[in-house]
């Protein structure tokens, strides 16, 4: 690798520890490390929302599902951007109320715990096991992609670029909890915006224009051209089904939860969702235009198509913060997750069950460590040279999106809901998408995301209809986040 290109890279990764070194001054308590001391501005919310959701999947994954697929990838960014639009319309500003009104919880289980009024510890700690299961699989995935960053740029076995990926991540994160991930997915998330803006612009001009890459592309195979091509009804379906993950993505919920208040959700959501388009549209074009630009010398690994384009396009100095980029992409999610996750180990195991007298600083300390070894497992789940981003991320998603979508919903919208129902959404979700992941043929080749939301919802009503009525306390929450919400 040229000698510009790995300064600019080492430079970006310093200033992304400072950061957390600033931010770890900033932490006091166990609220400002979990959550921020719910005091981030709509422009950092929108940003973190957005960098720690898309991760390496944005540049690594969707760009080399496009190369493969050219047009088709469409599909699955529409059902993203709708999900991710009625995710902020629907659930922000309720969760962002509800999570105060239920005793000010900074977690989704510690919500779900005080929301149903659960006493027994049962829904806490079995939301804290989904939480802990799915982020382990989601943060390998982000591993996968960082080896697969570090190998392809600076000729490291993939061993070694995992570890050293995973290194620089975790540091900041250990430091400075939210505060850093939020403001290091803000720096992030630009960066990763004008990465997918500049490069298919650089690359549809040096092959000569829109035309001429549509019509190198036919020349290959006029599929490539036709997002409907190659596809069936199951195929579609699944695709959009991606969208349902959003209702129940604990890292993205977490910012809606620490924004500073209600009425910047709209301007977050503005910010948010313009990000989200541009930068999916951007990817897909990069994929689409590597299928011309690498036609005479086909690239190995699909998923490399933005790494190869900076290296062949760009002058080292740029090529470094472009390189930059994807790591921006893998570290914003990582990142959010092992805070999520750690945040899961000592509010919902250690503080409530093993030490309820634990002091903020013992609780800080403990998730720090909380923070080391969940990465260290995620580590050796990803020590694979052959893992997909994609196909790991979207068993995640799943988990997450079928296991908490329906719980998190009904819980906002439904006053009838009980905890027992909760509890039972939960399992049902989380167990259909592991049962159908396993699965094959037929009607199994669905994304396992809609059987599980599917099933969690039904098991969610019949449970909470044919159980006990929700307490007077538990109805005289609900009804003050309606008022609040009609302020």
């Amino acid at each position: 690798m040229n000698e510009a290109t790995l300064i600019t890279f080492i430079i970006y990764l310093i200033a992304m520890l400072v950061i957390g070194f600033v931010c770890y001054r900033l932490t006091n308590n166990l609220s400002d490390y979990i959550l921020g001391g719910r005091n981030l501005g709509p422009g950092v919310t929108a940003l973190s929302a957005g960098a720690s959701d898309m991760s390496s999947w944005l540049l690594l994954g969707l760009p080399g599902s496009a190369y493969l697929t050219g047009m088709n990838a469409l599909w699955i960014t529409t059902g993203l951007a709708i999900g991710a639009y009625l995710n902020w319309q629907l659930v922000a500003s309720r969760l962002r109320i509800y999570t105060e009104v239920a005793n000010n919880s900074i977690t989704i289980p510690h919500f779900l715990e005080n929301r149903f009024k659960d006493q027994s510890k049962v829904l806490r700690v079995t939301s804290a096991v989904v939480i802990l299961f799915f982020f382990t699989l989601y943060i390998s995935s982000g591993m996968v992609g960082g080896a697969i960053l570090f190998e392809s740029s600076f000729g490291l076995s993939y061993t070694t670029a995992l570890w050293i990926g995973a290194i620089v991540i975790v540091s900041y994160t250990f430091l400075g909890g939210f505060l850093a991930v939020s403001w290091t997915d803000f720096v992030q998330g630009i960066l990763m915006f004008l990465a997918l803006i500049i490069v298919p612009i650089v690359a549809i001009m040096e092959i000569g224009g829109i035309g001429e890459t549509i019509d190198r592309v036919a020349a290959i195979d006029t599929t490539l051209l036709d997002a409907a091509a190659g596809t069936t009804f199951i195929g579609v379906i699944s695709l959009l089904a991606w969208g349902l993950g959003y209702f129940g993505q604990p890292h993205i919920l977490a910012r809606f939860m620490a924004i500073q208040s209600v009425k910047q959700i709209p301007k977050a959501r503005f910010i948010g969702m313009s990000w989200m388009i541009l930068a999916s549209l951007g990817a897909i074009i990069i994929g689409f235009v590597g299928i011309a630009y690498f036609a005479d010398a086909p690239l190995d690994n699909h998923e490399t198509v933005f790494i190869q384009f900076t290296q062949v396009l760009f002058h080292p100095w740029v090529a470094g913060f472009l390189l930059a980029a994807i790591l921006a992409a893998i570290m914003s999610t990582i990142d959010s997750q092992l805070l999520v996750s750690s945040s899961a180990v000592v509010e919902d195991f250690y503080k409530s069950l093993l030490n309820k007298k634990a002091s903020d600083r013992e609780l800080v300390w403990i998730s720090r460590f909380a923070v080391v070894l969940i990465a260290l497992i995620a580590i050796l789940l990803a020590d694979n040279p052959d893992s997909s981003v994609l196909e790991l991320v979207s068993y995640a998603w799943a988990g997450f999106g079928a296991a908490f979508g329906p719980v998190i919903l009904f819980s906002l919208f439904w006053k009838r809901m009980n905890g027992s129902g909760a509890v039972a959404g939960l399992f049902v979700g989380a167990v259909t998408v592991v049962i159908w992941k396993n699965a094959e043929g037929g009607i199994f080749d669905l994304y396992e995301i809609v059987p599980g939301f599917v099933f969690a919802s039904l098991v969610i009503v019949m449970v909470s209809l044919v159980g006990e009525k929700p307490s007077k306390e538990m109805q005289s929450d609900f009804s003050q986040v309606i008022q609040q919400m009609k302020q």
